[in-house]
């Protein structure tokens, strides 16, 4: 295949493709014009670099395991994949508790601000508009009144999202609420819809664990909100 009828084939464009090759991604023959001539192992590799791409891989380590799948066995390449993707798990479980706590930092600067008094007057250290008070011990879940702001539509929605995205989940319980085990590729909708749920139900302590195909959600919430938590997270079939 010339470069022209790679790039049809595999939608990646031709400027991608002589870029992959510069970065010794891809391999390519050259005709005796010159021009570049590919094989049907250039559409595999092709699709190993985009699944990889997809993983959230680096293009450094892309061209790392290409070696490893071009120099030894499929054994070595599943090894070393396994190792990275362990990895890229490890950053996102830390992204994850990352903006859990900057979440948390901004909702506590928000009720700060909303305690200050109203002045008339122009600002001034008085106003102590950015330091927010030191908070206590108590978990926030803890200390919340059990209530939603959510009524109406608003709510039947919410309710039917979480049971649409933990529709097959298998459950066990915790002390004080539920854990809830899921396939990972939910792990985006699952994280939005507890960061919104926060926002009207205070009372819910979210956390998640993110285990090789896997995730583990785990809920908790006060004694008097344990028939809304078993209500709200319960997987249908």
């Amino acid at each position: 295949m010339l470069i022209s009828q790679l790039a049809e084939r595999t939608g990646v464009r031709a400027s991608t493709l002589r870029f992959y090759e510069t970065a010794g991604l891809l391999r390519a023959g050259r005709t005796a014009s010159g021009y570049r001539i590919y094989d049907d192992d250039a559409v595999e590799r092709l699709s190993f670099i985009n699944t990889a791409k997809q993983l959230g891989l680096p293009l450094e380590e892309i061209a790392e395991l290409l070696k490893v799948r071009d120099d030894g066995a499929c054994a070595d390449v599943k090894t070393e994949l396994r190792a990275r993707l362990h990895a890229r798990i490890a950053d996102a479980e830390r992204h994850i508790a990352g903006l859990g706590t900057f979440v948390t930092t901004l909702r506590r600067a928000v009720e700060h601000l909303d305690e200050l008094p109203v002045r008339s007057g122009p600002c001034d250290p008085a106003c102590d508009f950015i330091t927010a008070p030191q908070s206590d011990t108590t978990p926030r879940w803890l200390s919340s009144p059990v209530a939603c702001t959510l009524t109406g539509d608003a709510l039947g929605e919410r309710t039917g999202r979480w049971h649409e995205v933990l529709a097959g989940a298998t459950t066990e319980p915790i002390d004080e609420g539920l854990r809830l085990t899921l396939p990972m590729d939910r792990a985006g909708t699952v994280t939005e819809l507890a960061a919104a749920e926060q926002q009207c139900c205070p009372f819910y302590d979210f956390r998640i664990h993110l285990d090789g195909h896997t995730l583990h959600l785990e809920v908790r919430a006060p004694a008097e909100g344990a028939a809304m938590l078993a209500e709200l997270f319960r997987p249908t079939c």
